[in-house]
């Protein structure tokens, strides 16, 4: 009889200890892997979403920079981690489907390896020259290329950059001839397009506003499909004769494969709830970013659909990155 209840008791402390096991790990810490260094854009927005989800779910939600390859180091990551909720991650665009077509070795396919969480906000990119460049509109930047074949040069944040692809996708759209210098990150391309040194960029509106409003640099159009918050007189590359034409990348939240739908939507409907409140709003746009709240299958579909337009830029491009 005291054998049983001994038995009894064993069991009762074991199945207590996984339950509170259980509880401990759908509330311990989260992390939310970053693609690149503290400081930078993505990094910068992925702090702001975790300290929302940190009051939203409860438990501690934390931001893990493991940069490379482009943000795909962390992704990889990703692919590999265990599918509770426990590691998600905020990731750009070209990380997830650029940088399987440019990349030789790159662990993990987009579609296959992860589960959509949602979209959290657009980075809009603007094409600007130099105030020497004889051009206020993407007309006469065109006229003047064209008359002046190999003169100008863009500077681009480096090789397969969306800086470099999309302009070079604008160039065969537009039968230019401008070269390339690719920099070590969009800091030193942006010295030296301030300088003279090359004539024309593209990059983001938290790269380029300070610029274009102290006249160091001029805006000839955006690459977003409507003027962005920070320019709302600015025409776009679309209005300007490049229907269809868009340099707008966006950052979005995904977990591995294999997540449960319910805890994807309670993320979802965290990150939404962040996405729409003012002051969330205001810090994005603050950091040269448009709000994007979506659902789950938004997203989805989002990443389906890059995925074919992105293989098509970077195949037409010829370019590869070792």
């Amino acid at each position: 009889m005291m054998k049983a209840i001994l038995r009894l008791l064993v069991m009762a402390v074991a199945l207590f200890a996984l339950g509170a096991n259980a509880q401990n790990s759908s509330s311990g810490t989260t992390r939310i892997l970053v693609g690149f260094p503290p400081g930078q854009a993505t990094d910068l927005v992925a702090r702001l979403v975790a300290e929302r989800l940190t009051i939203a779910l409860g438990h501690p939600v934390i931001v893990e920079n493991r940069p490379g390859q482009g943000g795909s180091i962390a992704l990889a990551q990703l692919a590999k981690s265990p599918p509770d909720g426990s590691v998600l991650s905020l990731s750009a665009l070209a990380a997830y489907v650029v940088n399987p077509y440019l990349y030789k070795n790159v662990a993990y396919d987009s579609v296959k390896d992860f589960a959509p969480i949602g979209v959290v906000a657009d980075l809009p990119m603007l094409m600007v020259v130099h105030p020497s460049v004889p051009a206020n509109s993407l007309k006469e930047l065109i006229a003047y290329a064209k008359e002046n074949p190999g003169k100008l040069a863009y500077g681009s944040s480096g090789n397969g950059t969306l800086s470099h692809l999309l302009m070079e996708d604008f160039k065969q759209r537009a039968g230019l001839q401008i070269l390339h210098a690719p920099y070590p990150g969009s800091a030193k391309a942006m010295v030296d397009l301030m300088g003279g040194l090359v004539q024309v960029g593209l990059d983001t509106v938290a790269v380029t506003q300070a610029h274009i409003k102290t006249g160091k640099l001029r805006l000839i159009a955006a690459g977003t499909p409507k003027p962005p918050l920070a320019f709302p007189n600015a025409q776009t590359i679309a209005q300007q004769g490049f229907e269809g034409f868009e340099a707008a990348p966006w950052i979005a939240l995904s977990a591995p494969a294999g997540t449960p739908l319910e805890i994807r939507t309670r993320i979802n409907e965290a990150l939404v709830k962040a996405i729409q409140s003012p002051e969330f709003t205001e810090k994005l746009v603050s950091l040269g970013a448009v709000p994007r709240p979506s659902s789950i299958n938004e997203f989805g579909e989002l990443l389906q659909s890059e995925q074919a337009r992105w293989k098509k830029i970077v195949e037409k491009s010829g370019v590869r990155v070792d």
